[in-house]
């Protein structure tokens, strides 16, 4: 066993843990789960195959993790993030157990590359591959950014220098198992959460630690820099531009029919029903940012003031 621990977020993922753990358990027996309450056998599962589980109440993504960075009870010298529907490809597997034990001390991070599955096809084009990830990072050395959507892990600086970072060549699989109307409910409940990280970026609602955008830095920087730019486009016009850039520029095209469902799904439909959400928002309260935080406490539960409370038990 190599000397890293995975911290995984579930939520009723009795469809994928397994398959999830399973590629997990050639380089590590350290796995540790904080559920948010599931009501079905997600933690059955997880206890049956030696993980660790805790129950924690959901705030969002980056405070859960973080919660569990803070809780871990395996003292590794590395720290790895999954998600449940994701797996670990054998040759990444091996590439881990192989490589982790001669990296230079000064190396903080670990990227590896992401495939999407979608209806069983890989989405090769339209920008999806490959879509370099920071999984792997030593501990104490990384936290995830305290923000509501695409969320990354930060690396601390070094004696006052960016930190160093390698790449590992082979790939962990996003292949969720679930119908569409499951994922486009999935993405209606993300649409809110990206709305806010729009307006964050114009008003500014939480003075939160945030990856540096960077046009020719490091994916998660250049993604930052990109996101930017993509928010001082005009409301509907850029869910169209982005579309077209994926799924003609980009070649998404020849991903067949499970690549148009999933550019004109992922990059149009739901990047059009953040900009309604936008519009929404805007119609009914105005532009006022006190306003805009009453809204979406009132309407949605989300306390986008700074300090929100995050619970710990």
């Amino acid at each position: 066993m190599t000397d890293v621990s995975v911290i995984i977020l579930t939520f009723n993922e009795e469809k994928h843990l397994a398959r999830c753990l399973q590629s997990l358990q050639s380089f590590t027996d350290k796995i540790f789960i904080v559920d948010s309450f599931s009501t079905d056998r997600t933690v059955e599962i997880a206890q049956s195959m030696g993980a660790v589980v805790v129950q924690n109440a959901w705030v969002n993504y980056a405070t859960q993790f973080n919660f569990g960075i803070a809780n871990t009870p395996f003292k590794t010298d590395w720290l790895m993030r999954m998600d449940a529907d994701e797996y670990v490809l054998p040759e990444l597997s091996h590439e881990i157990t192989q490589r982790l034990p001669t990296l230079a001390a000064d190396i903080s991070g670990i990227y590896v590359k992401r495939r999407v599955m979608f209806f069983n096809r890989w989405m090769r084009r339209g920008g999806y591959y490959p879509i370099w990830l920071l999984r792997l990072w030593r501990r104490g050395q990384g936290l995830c950014e305290e923000i509501w959507m695409d969320e990354h892990i930060k690396l601390a600086d070094q004696q006052g220098s960016p930190a160093q970072t390698a790449h590992f060549q082979h790939d962990l699989v996003d292949h969720n198992l679930n119908n569409l109307t499951w994922w486009t409910q999935k993405h209606n409940q993300y649409a809110i959460r990206e709305a806010i990280d729009l307006l964050n970026i114009k008003y500014n609602f939480e003075d939160a630690k945030r990856v540096t955008p960077k046009l020719f830095g490091s994916q998660e920087q250049r993604t930052r820099f990109l996101k930017l730019q993509y928010a001082s486009l005009p409301l509907f016009t850029r869910p169209f531009l982005y579309f077209l850039y994926r799924y003609i520029i980009r070649l998404g095209f020849l991903d067949g029919r499970p690549g148009l469902m999933w550019h004109f799904l992922q990059g149009l439909w739901y990047r059009f029903l953040v900009d309604a959400k936008l519009y929404e928002v805007y119609h009914t309260v105005g532009h006022d940012k006190q306003a805009i935080i009453d809204y979406f406490q009132s309407e949605y539960g989300k306390n986008l003031k700074p300090g929100r409370p995050h619970p710990v038990g």
